[in-house]
């Protein structure tokens, strides 16, 4: 069964091949000539995107169930946010900070009114809101909470995922990201996610904050337990410690809620966005936090040439406006709960478990029996775009415009993917 797919421009029905064409490609070969080696792309070459779907280099079409790690949230090409790109650059793309503009006001406003915080610091990317949100933890530990100059503490989780600066991967605890980079930053401490006894046990007169992913991502899609966030909350109030909420993959709906912290009726003393701010077209990202941490920036302290940039501000206030004004929230927790339960309705022993929030859902295999890179092959074979973290989880993330019928075709495909390796399984047996 194919899926019936409509156009976003116009309605029309969009026909063509589904899955892999031939494996060669020139730009493919040209890509690992001269680029680092610092990626392993699946094999194969897009070129247009509509929607939740994508088209390969041979016209093949592919239903993409990863949107760019949460970063295409809003589906590719969306009609409004791609004329508000072109209307603002034909006007003011880029000033720098030495001058106001028109935009940055209005993008800065409405942040703090989703976020319920006061202030916000725009940059770029995911992991430069991360570096800023631990920049001001520190220096709020030094001269509000009045940590000995040096000695401030933050404490992070395992498996976490805040990006690949320097600093940040010196606190991973996957060796991998730090092999061969230190020597690191000292001043962080790992605990368990999702244990918040441990936080509690970890917490010094030293410590200024607790730096946490809601639902850890690049770690496998993991949910904690009910009320981990609100306990951990409460903790950190009691210890007067500041609780910073990675929302770059879990916000702007994703998991059903504006903020995945609003599940437990959390708002965290800062919280960095990143990723569907841009609404898939420009990387913008932001710090958000209140006026006590944000009063430790003085002009000099801290900034970014490209940091909220008129473009930026105005492709990101579409993007906010289009998640409200198309009920994208309210969709990601419709069919994400759907689409839990279809996923789930797949029996196989190479599953180990299916679970998620919203529209962020995550496939564990058993690793002694298969990889989940062997499934996201197979499932790009038959037109599915995903990704594995760790060769363990397939990550399921699609734009949060997927309908039910585009949701069944997917799962019909991983469900298909399963059967043939339980067969095949069985013949090796």
């Amino acid at each position: 069964m194919k899926p019936q797919v409509r156009s976003a421009r116009n309605g029309v029905l969009i026909a063509g091949p589904v899955g892999l064409g031939a494996p060669g490609s020139s730009l493919i070969e040209t890509e690992r000539r001269h680029g680092a080696c610092n990626y392993e792309p699946l094999p194969v070459v897009m070129t247009h995107g509509e929607g939740v779907w994508l088209w390969d280099e041979h016209g093949r079409r592919y239903l993409d169930m990863l949107s760019a790690y949460s970063a295409v949230s809003h589906g590719h090409a969306h009609p409004r946010i791609v004329q508000a790109l072109i209307a603002q650059a034909q006007r003011l793309a880029v000033t720098s900070r030495a001058v106001h503009t028109d935009k940055l006001p209005l993008f800065l406003k409405r942040l703090t009114e989703l976020t319920g915080l006061d202030r916000a610091l725009p940059v770029n990317t995911g992991v430069e809101a991360v570096e800023t949100a631990l920049k001001a933890a520190r220096k709020w530990g030094y001269r509000v909470k009045g940590i000995p100059e040096g000695k401030a503490e933050v404490i992070a989780c395992e498996n976490n995922f805040h990006g690949r600066s320097i600093t940040i991967v010196g606190f991973s605890s996957d060796p991998q990201y730090g092999d061969g980079f230190g020597p690191f930053a000292p001043g962080f401490k790992l605990i368990p996610f999702g244990d918040a006894a441990a936080l509690a046990a970890a917490i010094t007169p030293h410590t200024a904050a607790f730096l946490v992913e809601p639902i850890q991502g690049e770690g496998g899609i993991v949910v904690p337990a009910a009320g981990y966030l609100a306990e951990c909350a409460r903790i950190c109030r009691e210890h007067r410690v500041l609780l910073l909420a990675d929302e770059i993959q879990t916000g702007m709906g994703r998991t059903g809620k504006f903020l995945a912290c609003e599940h437990e009726g959390v708002v965290p003393d800062g919280v960095a966005l990143g990723k569907a701010l841009g609404g898939g077209m420009l990387p913008v990202s932001a710090f958000v936090a209140t006026n006590e941490v944000m009063q430790v920036f003085h002009p000099g302290d801290h900034g970014s040439t490209f940091g909220g940039n008129p473009l930026a501000a105005t492709v990101a206030l579409e993007a906010l406006a289009v998640l409200y004004d198309e009920g994208l929230i309210e969709r990601s927790a419709e069919l994400g709960a759907y689409l839990l339960a279809q996923l789930q309705t797949i029996k196989s022993p190479l599953i180990r478990d299916i679970r998620g929030r919203g529209l962020f859902v995550g496939l564990e295999v058993d690793a002694r029996r298969t990889d989940a890179r062997a499934i996201v092959d197979r499932l790009l074979a038959r037109g599915v775009l995903s990704k594995d973290t760790h060769g363990t989880v397939v990550r399921f993330a699609p734009s949060l415009t997927i309908t039910r019928e585009e949701i069944d075709w997917a799962v019909e495909q991983v469900r298909a993917v399963f059967t043939e390796l339980g067969k095949g399984m069985r013949r090796a047996a």
